[in-house]
């Protein structure tokens, strides 16, 4: 580790920071501090005010009280709040989970996008080049400039995010979820290379849910609860309990799967073909069984989506055969995929989970509208359908204002529960789980998990797709690995280690490996 306190000047500092959006307060009177070669985990639960206060920092918010200083070895500087272009200038960079890359044009054009005036005569690639040569040498960062993004691995888009930030010459390194869409290996590589930046002083500041990544990689760690810093400490003597704990306010229960014997076949694929470009799939046999958990493991864009598209109906494969409970479904809809029995919690949950202009009662009731609880003689029979939100708002603990609150104002997590309500609360034969936990916070996921575990010991068959390994060892039964659109042969989990699954995500053999 890096020796954190050789400058008596932090690189960061953040005073008593306070941000209201009319009666919500998001961030309550929150002091931070960032020293020179220090990495820095901030966690907390979904809506606790870390990606507010970050957007402080990085001037697309202006806090309504308190100051951010940057800091240089001799003095601290106020910086200029809600510009974007004085956090650069002042050397904060920042890496969002979701890259913001142009993908038709090279590494190099996208780390100098807006470095280099409109009025400038010519480029400076030349001498742009020389400096990230020097700077890929001196961090490890190898990336080939010239390579279209679109062609770059997730990996590699992500070294060209963190070098945009370095070529302008930051001081300090905010990163969002970093780790969400690397294998074990990328994830390990990253952190080593973080390690390297911070001897030079770069301080940085990570954001995530992953624990046992934030135990083993950072020097310290800022906790934020409902808007306020609740802990502040020293990551040497943390455990993941007690993180978990601070988190959320109360003890985490921890989610496990108990072993049992799985029943017949409910769900088969066979050579099925579908898709294109990225998102192909080729030839993929896959087989459900009652009571299991099936983990399909992979880094994004490796035909994950058109697999969950084809199960659900939304797709029709271009060729091979679906069936569910021994009856052909290859060309199904949607709902009559829903009508025998089959249940979706879609990766995009704002996106695909919720209608954000309707109300929650509204969206529980979405994919039954037809039932006659829902209506009669073509009319919608609202009071029911409020009615019922109720009950299912009670049992999966959904926070809300009322039933008639409209979804887009509710957290990533409630949105979620209501997409596991709609979904399981009418038991299901096969329930099609893609990315459930992704930018969940402890408690959250640890309510998603016991529901995919209650699912499974009634007698359901789940398919986890996931790109959180800790998630598919913790919950499957058996794992298969997709890799360009080919899906692997399907093993126990407990013949199964995170090495072997990772090397397998990135394309690689056990072969290859040794």
């Amino acid at each position: 580790m890096a020796n954190t306190g050789s400058q008596s000047v932090p690189v960061l500092k953040l005073e008593g920071i306070t941000k209201r959006f009319g009666k919500l307060t998001a961030n309550s009177d929150v002091s931070l501090e960032l020293r020179p070669g220090e990495i820095l985990a901030l966690l907390g639960e979904n809506g606790a005010g870390k990606t507010t206060l970050m957007n402080i920092l990085f001037g697309h918010y202006v806090a309504d009280e308190g100051k951010v200083f940057v800091g240089t070895k001799d003095k601290l500087s106020e910086l200029q709040p809600g510009s974007p272009n004085a956090a650069l200038e002042a050397g904060v960079g920042m890496v969002h989970q979701h890259f913001t890359l142009a993908e038709n044009l090279s590494a190099l054009d996208n780390i100098l996008l807006g470095t280099e005036k409109l009025t400038s005569l010519g480029s400076s690639h030349v001498s742009a080049r020389q400096k990230l040569e020097q700077l890929m040498l001196r961090s490890g960062l190898s990336v080939n400039l010239d390579t279209p993004v679109a062609q770059l691995s997730v990996g590699e888009k992500q070294r060209v995010e963190i070098l945009k930030a370095l070529y302008r010459d930051a001081r300090v390194l905010v990163l969002d979820e970093p780790t969400a869409v690397l294998t074990p290996q990328e994830s390990e590589t990253l952190f080593e290379t973080l390690k390297k930046l911070t001897a030079d002083g770069l301080g940085i500041i990570f954001i995530s849910h992953k624990l046992a990544e934030v135990i083993a990689s950072s020097h310290r760690i800022a906790i934020l609860r409902a808007g306020r810093k609740v802990a502040d400490l020293p990551t040497k003597g943390s455990d993941q309990r007690q993180l978990a704990e601070l988190m959320v306010g109360h003890e985490v229960a921890e989610t496990v799967r108990d072993p049992k014997d799985a029943g017949d076949t409910l769900l088969e694929l066979r050579g099925v073909s579908a898709g294109h470009g990225r998102e192909v799939l080729r030839n993929v046999d896959l087989e459900l069984k009652a009571g299991e958990i099936l983990g399909i493991a992979g880094v994004s864009g490796n035909g994950q989506t058109t697999l969950a598209r084809v199960i659900t109906g939304l797709v029709t494969a271009a060729s091979g055969s679906m069936t569910l409970d021994k009856r052909d479904v290859s060309k199904a809809s949607v709902r009559q995929m829903l009508q025998a029995g089959l249940a979706r919690i879609p990766e995009d949950r704002h996106r695909d989970g919720v209608v954000g202009a309707m109300s929650v009662s509204e969206n529980l009731a979405i994919e039954t509208i037809r039932a006659p609880e829902n209506q009669k003689l073509g009319l919608l029979r609202f009071s029911a359908m409020r009615e019922r939100a109720r009950r299912q708002i009670e049992a999966f603990d959904i926070r809300c204002q009322s039933e008639n609150s409209p979804a887009r104002l509710l957290s990533g997590g409630n949105i979620q529960k209501i997409v596991l309500a709609r979904s399981l609360e009418a038991d299901p034969r096969v329930v099609l789980a893609a990315q459930p936990s992704r930018g969940l916070d402890v408690g959250a996921t640890s309510d998603v998990h016991r529901r995919l575990l209650v699912a499974r010991e009634g007698g359901a068959g789940v398919i986890l797709i996931s790109e959180d390994l800790d998630e598919l060892m913790r919950l499957s039964d058996r794992i298969a690995v997709i890799h360009r659109g080919v899906l692997s042969k399907a093993e126990g989990t407990e013949k199964l280690d995170r090495a072997t699954l990772g090397m397998q995500m990135a394309g690689h053999s056990e072969g290859d490996a040794a």
